[in-house]
């Protein structure tokens, strides 16, 4: 069965469905990685986006039930170049084309994904839809088209829920958060409790934390402004670590900015040094809103990473507080695992932030 996709400045480019029957409208974005397709598929950072690969086979091993990210994934559709017809793996339990109908999610293949993503590169983020014809209101449709802001609200766990353990107490507070995420806490021992998104100071202090970790997420940081203030409290009280979502709202909360890319870092080979020690790690990116680093002149963090290709904010610490965030995942599902020591590092900010009390206790 033909299908369109078709881009707000009137781009148009047939190809094949499979998926879900239907059609949809969001931000086309592109993702380089050569694997992990089902990863960020079910990536809650996707939400609400049309994700396209740009490698030129996909689901050549199918959908397993281990390597999921969230148990309900929220892209708007998916485009490949070529699916694969005879998905082989010992773990495979679906197709990815089964499974994208199970989840009535619509998919297109036969698109040719290299020269769509260079169009993007050069025109910016575009809003886009998959239909299954074309006429005459369908771009005019498109460019009228308002996409949600509100993907934290849709992606956020709406109860807490523990991940018991006997190490460090940490509150994951999910403003769509990746299941790896939490398995490297689980790696590490970690008790952790996750919150949802709107979850207030107090009600985060009242579970008496070790450390509080701001998960990855969808969308526009600054459509995020409840979170702002409980940073701000949190930060003084114990140590805090941001990732991707959680990095642009812990630049907010101390008075920098952010700003849209023209179109965003998706993939799992971005390069990024470690200003302290010049090290370069690979490492796993999918976000479209960057720090502004002339915004935080005045404010009271510094710079601890930067993206090598063009040079945007990557990490950064609080000189104040124990508190510091990443751009990129540590997680890194499927890899690169380059980064993972940031989570040891946020280890041992907990070790550090006990002992002082502990020292503080006994002074007194």
């Amino acid at each position: 069965m033909k299908r369109y996709l078709v881009l707000e400045d009137g781009s148009i480019y047939p190809g094949w469905a499979f998926g879900a029957p239907g059609e949809t409208i969001g931000e086309l974005v592109f993702n380089t990685g050569m694997s992990g397709y089902q990863e960020s598929i079910t990536d809650q950072s996707y939400n609400g986006e049309i994700l396209m690969f740009t490698y030129p086979l996909i689901g050549n091993y199918g959908i397993n039930r281990d390597d999921d990210e969230s148990l309900q994934p929220t892209c708007q559709a998916v485009v490949v170049h070529e699916l694969a017809r005879r998905p082989s793996n010992w773990r495979q339990t679906l197709s990815l084309d089964e499974y994208l109908k199970i989840h009535q999610i619509p998919g297109i293949s036969g698109i040719d994904t290299r020269a769509v993503t260079r169009h993007i590169r050069q025109q910016g983020a575009l809003k886009a839809a998959i239909v299954n014809q074309v006429n005459d209101s369908t771009i005019q449709n498109l460019q009228h088209q308002q996409l949600p802001h509100n993907q934290v609200a849709m992606s956020t766990t709406k109860n807490p829920y523990p991940g018991p353990a006997t190490g460090h107490k940490v509150v994951v507070v999910d403003f769509g958060l990746k299941n790896s995420i939490l398995r490297q806490l689980a790696q590490r021992n970690c008790n952790f409790t996750v919150v949802p998104a709107d979850s207030t100071a107090v009600e985060i202090l009242n579970l008496n934390p070790d450390g509080v970790l701001l998960s990855n997420g969808p969308g526009d940081p600054k459509d995020v402004p409840q979170a702002l203030e409980m940073i701000r409290t949190v930060e003084q009280q114990v140590p805090l670590f941001g990732i991707c979502l959680g990095h642009q709202l812990f630049a907010l909360a101390n008075g920098a900015d952010t700003y849209k890319l023209k179109f965003g870092h998706r993939g799992f080979n971005h390069p990024v040094r470690n200003l302290a020690t010049g090290n370069i790690a690979f490492t796993s990116q999918n976000h479209g809103y960057a720090v502004s680093r002339q915004s935080l002149t005045a404010t009271n963090l510094k710079v601890t990473h930067e993206e090598i290709n063009d040079q945007t904010v990557e990490g950064l610490q609080h000189q104040q507080y124990p508190a510091f965030s990443v751009q990129f995942h540590p997680d890194a599902a499927p890899g690169p695992h380059d980064a993972a020591a940031l989570f040891d590092q946020f280890i041992q900010l907990m070790d550090n932030n006990s002992q002082q009390e502990a020292s503080h206790d006994t002074t007194y």
